[in-house]
């Protein structure tokens, strides 16, 4: 017959990241978006999934083309407003718009989100053709191309290099 032998547990060993995870996003300038009227901030990439973390802001009276949630959203909104048809969120808001989603929010005062997009976005033309596709990839290197993306950590296994 095999004996069990019980341990005493041990209370975890604090693990401290080797860099600082702490970051001020007021020191990164608003960076044109891929629309007009649009600007952000990045904050983070995963490029396992695609996704990432980023400051959004949208001036007054705009429209969003026609685009489709391949991962949800998340995020709070921090200032203004912004919706669809009679959904609207405004300051403090949660907005969780699913995997998924197609859609063409409208905001009327602009707004600032902060966001978490789980997966990429596809933008559609007036005619049905997609017209383009937004990833951690391209996120990153619109950051890259405005000089904001320095305190974003990229695995060596992810760098890539120019063709």
């Amino acid at each position: 017959m095999s004996s069990v032998t019980v341990v005493e547990p041990k209370p975890p060993v604090v693990r401290h990241q080797k860099v600082d995870v702490f970051f001020n996003p007021a020191t990164l300038p608003w960076t044109p978006w891929v629309m007009p009227n649009t600007w952000f901030k990045l904050l983070n990439v995963d490029l396992k999934t695609g996704g990432f973390t980023m400051l959004l802001k949208v001036g007054p009276n705009t429209q969003a083309p026609i685009h489709h949630h391949i991962g949800a959203i998340e995020g709070i909104m921090l200032e203004g407003e912004f919706g669809y048809d009679e959904d609207r969120g405004t300051t403090g808001c949660y907005v969780w718009e699913e995997t998924g989603a197609i859609h063409t929010p409208t905001t009327t005062t602009g707004f600032v989100l902060y966001a978490t997009v789980h997966g990429p976005l596809a933008g559609y033309e007036e005619d049905g053709r997609l017209a383009g596709l937004i990833d951690a990839e391209l996120m990153l290197g619109l950051a890259r191309a405005s000089n904001a993306a320095d305190h974003i950590r990229v695995p060596a296994l992810y760098e890539f290099r120019q063709a």
